[in-house]
């Protein structure tokens, strides 16, 4: 059974339409409902084709996406979605009950945020959603890229340069590197940017999370001269400094 959500859940309450395609009626009321105290309007369709004609006519601000539909593969219309500049950047969760690790995998590649399988407990679900969105706001310029004194990051290419050099990272560094610097000024625990790093294999962090931040000091802090940008906050994680904060911490 579905819950209300306690007081906590108030602190962030917004007006953010959400779109649900699933064709268990019964299962999107009650996630309308669950959701709807914590600031959350969820429309529903029960098929692809009424997911659709909600997508073109109305704007959202992430979709739950069920993959088995009375009229086709959920993973169809991801791809749809994901090839359509209108909709590419759309916060996209699976939420469905084909828990297998190749529907996990096919769907994160072909561009799902995140993935939820059935049966669920709905305070994660509204954890997932807000995850979902606290990403979608940090996005880097209008240009695709964040800049830093002499690091510039570049989403689009992904990659990161320092003075116009390129920087040695792997794929996943490049990634963790983006999550922290897309937070400039906010501490980050370990569990926040292992959430934020949802659809990589997560066991290449977990606990070696501190020799992938000491590889990426180590590249973009090449110049002893150069303020530290990754600080380490003891007993409570991470956070890339902004230009005062760095210079206060030569």
């Amino acid at each position: 059974m579905l819950l209300a959500p306690d007081a906590a859940d108030f602190r962030t309450a917004m007006s953010l339409r959400i779109l649900m395609i699933d064709d268990d009626a019964r299962l999107s009321t009650m996630v309308a409902d669950y959701l709807r105290p914590a600031g959350f309007d969820v429309d529903s369709a029960g098929s692809l084709a009424a997911g659709r004609k909600r997508l073109d006519s109305g704007s959202y601000e992430a979709l739950l996406l069920d993959l088995m539909l009375p009229d086709g593969d959920g993973l169809d219309l991801c791809r749809e979605l994901r090839s359509a500049v209108r909709t590419r950047h759309l916060p996209l969760l699976m939420l469905t009950a084909r828990g297998e690790a190749l529907d996990r995998i096919v769907g994160l590649e072909l561009g799902a945020d995140d993935y939820l399988p059935k049966p669920f407990e709905p305070r994660e679900l509204l954890a997932r959603v807000k995850a979902l969105l606290r990403r979608a706001t940090a996005q880097p310029h209008a240009d695709g890229l964040l800049r830093f004194g002499r690091l510039e990051i570049d989403v689009g290419e992904r990659m990161a340069r320092v003075d116009g050099k390129p920087c040695d990272l792997t794929g996943h560094q490049f990634d963790l590197l983006v999550v922290l610097a897309q937070s400039a000024g906010r501490v980050l625990s370990r569990d926040q940017i292992m959430d934020s790093l949802k659809g990589h294999p997560l066991d290449a962090f977990d606990r070696s999370i501190d020799v992938h931040i000491s590889r990426i000091r180590a590249v973009i802090e090449d110049d002893p001269k150069t303020p530290r940008r990754v600080l380490t906050v003891r007993g409570a994680g991470y956070v890339f400094a902004k230009k005062q904060d760095a210079d206060e911490a030569r």
